[in-house]
C-alpha cells in the first residue's frame, strides 16, 4: 500500500471522528427509489490520487472536513477495495462507539470488492464479499433499502465503477499542486463519461471541492 493511500483515508476519518456524525441505520430516504454510490478523493491538479503532496494530510482543514462529514452522514453502507478494507480494519475495529466515525464504520454494512480475500478472512464485521459479476451485484446493492453507499479512498475501485457506469456521485478535492507522476484517476478509462457539476466550493487553503453527478 502506498503511504498516500493510508494517510488519505485514515486522516479524513480521524478528523471526522471528533465530529458529530449522525448515524441511523434504520432511517430510509423515502425520496430516493435507488441508493447512490458516492466516492470522495483528494487529487492533484494533474489528476494524481496517490501522492502525499495532494492528500488530506497536507491539505485537510476543519472547514473541509465539515463538508466531508456531512456527506458521510447521508450514508449507511461502505464499499471498499482490498487495501482500504485492511487498512481501516486495523484501526477502527478497535475504537469505541464514543467516536462517531468509529460507530459509523464499525456498525455499517461493509461490502468488499476483492479477488484476493475470501469470506472467512473478513474479520471486520459486518462485512460481505461482492461475488459474481460486478455490475449485477452492485445494481442489486443499490436496489436494497437504505441510505447512500460511501466509498472511502479505493481509487482503483472508483475508476472501475466510473468506467462501467456504476458510480452516481464523485466528490473531488482538487489540491493546488502539480505532482507530475503517480496514479491518475482517469487513466485507463477509454469510454466517454459525462460529468455534471452540481456543487463547487473554494476553501481558504486553495483546495477546490467539486461534486459531480454521473
Amino acid at each position: 500500500m502506498s503511504s498516500y493511500c493510508g494517510s488519505n483515508v485514515m486522516y479524513s476519518f480521524l478528523v471526522q471522528g471528533a465530529m458529530s456524525v449522525p448515524v441511523d441505520h434504520h432511517e430510509q430516504d423515502a425520496e430516493n427509489s435507488s441508493r447512490k454510490i458516492v466516492a470522495g478523493l483528494f487529487m492533484s491538479l494533474d489528476g494524481v490520487v496517490n501522492s502525499l503532496e495532494a492528500s488530506p494530510k497536507k491539505w485537510g482543514s476543519n472547514e473541509m472536513n465539515e463538508t466531508i462529514a456531512a456527506g458521510v452522514a447521508q450514508a449507511d453502507t461502505v464499499l471498499l477495495g482490498t487495501r482500504t478494507y485492511k487498512m481501516l480494519a486495523q484501526f477502527w475495529q478497535h475504537q469505541s462507539d464514543d467516536l462517531p466515525m468509529a460507530r459509523f464504520l464499525n456498525h455499517s454494512d461493509k461490502y468488499l470488492v476483492s479477488s484476493t480475500i475470501t469470506e472467512d478472512m473478513l474479520e471486520w464485521q459486518p462485512a460481505s464479499l461482492i461475488k459474481g459479476k460486478l455490475f449485477e451485484e452492485i445494481m442489486k446493492l443499490k436496489q436494497q433499502p437504505g441510505k447512500n453507499i460511501q466509498i472511502p479512498g479505493s481509487p482503483k475501485l472508483v475508476r472501475s465503477l466510473l468506467q462501467n457506469g456504476l458510480l452516481d456521485e464523485l466528490r473531488l478535492n482538487i489540491c493546488p499542486v502539480v505532482v507530475g507522476s503517480g496514479m491518475r484517476l482517469f487513466d485507463e478509462i477509454t469510454n466517454h463519461v459525462p460529468l455534471h457539476l452540481v456543487d463547487s466550493k473554494a476553501y481558504s487553503n486553495g483546495v477546490v471541492g467539486l461534486t459531480y453527478r454521473i
